[in-house]
Parts: structure tokens; C-alpha cells; sequence
């Protein structure tokens, strides 16, 4: 796979959603850990109806990106993930800027909660949201049950 499979698609389809996916699964299995989390970020923020079919197999990957965040082997990303989130949801501009803010501040929390290690950009004087916060940020504005799988995401590890 490269980025030309996601190239010809249109970012606002089911087959973008999945071949994002899978092309971050495949990145991941290559060693770019920061690539695979770009691509399936990518795949986050696509506009799809709630109901589509492929949220059955490829569900909201707050799950895939934990995963790669906990498993990648050292705090050493090509960028530290948790200021990349911090400036996406506090820079977003665009069409449904206000759910792609929560999902990235979804996925903010999930690299806090994996990464622990990593700081954040101290000098971005920002309020930084509370758990409860983001929640209540993805039930008002997220697919019905996406913070849920969120909330699914954080518990998955021990940590």
C-alpha cells in the first residue's frame, strides 16, 4: 500500500473511511507508528452518516489509536502526538470544526492516558478539557454511542 490508495478516493466515502484504516494498519506493521497515526486520524475526521455500514467493521478507531500509542516502543514519535492533538482541537477551522475539536480532543486524552511521559506545548495557554468534558463534548456532537467507544478506549489498558 502508499498514500496513492487514498489519493484517488473521495474523503467523504465509506471506502476512504476503510482504506484509511487499513492503510494505517499497514503503516503501523511497516514501523511508522506517526505516519499510521496521520492516516487513521485522517479516517476520524471523515464526514460519514452514523448509520453507514462501515462503522460495523471498521468502528471510530479511538481503539486503533490507543493501541498505537500505548505499543509504539518509546515516547520517540516524528512529532509528539499530544501537542499535535492540542493544536488540532484548539486550531481546526472548517466545515464541522466543532466535532472534529471533540475528536481531537478525544484523541488528545488518549495519548495523555498512554503516553504519560509526553508533554504537552507549554507554551499554548489553553484550558485543556477534563475527561467528563470531552464526553459530554462527543454525546452532543458525535455519533450516537462515539463517546462510549471512546470512554471503551480509555479502559482498555490498566494504565
Amino acid at each position: 500500500m502508499s498514500h496513492r490508495c487514498l489519493s484517488s478516493l473521495q474523503t467523504e466515502t465509506a471506502d476512504f473511511y476503510i482504506t484509511a484504516q487499513r492503510y494505517g494498519n499497514y503503516l503501523w506493521q511497516q514501523g511508522y507508528a506517526g505516519r499510521a497515526v496521520l492516516v487513521i486520524t485522517r479516517s476520524l475526521y471523515a464526514n460519514l452518516p452514523a448509520d453507514t455500514t462501515a462503522y460495523r467493521e471498521w468502528p471510530l478507531p479511538y481503539r486503533a489509536l490507543y493501541w498505537i500509542f500505548e505499543n509504539h516502543s518509546s515516547d520517540e514519535f516524528p512529532g509528539n502526538p499530544r501537542i499535535s492533538f492540542q493544536h488540532q482541537a484548539t486550531r481546526i477551522r472548517g466545515d464541522r470544526r466543532a466535532l472534529r475539536r471533540a475528536r481531537a480532543w478525544a484523541v488528545w486524552a488518549l495519548v495523555r492516558q498512554a503516553r504519560p511521559g509526553l508533554c504537552g506545548d507549554s507554551d499554548h495557554s489553553i484550558r485543556e478539557p477534563r475527561y467528563k468534558e470531552i464526553k459530554v463534548m462527543l454525546e452532543n456532537l458525535g455519533h450516537p454511542g462515539e463517546a462510549t467507544v471512546w470512554e471503551e478506549s480509555l479502559n482498555q489498558s490498566p494504565k
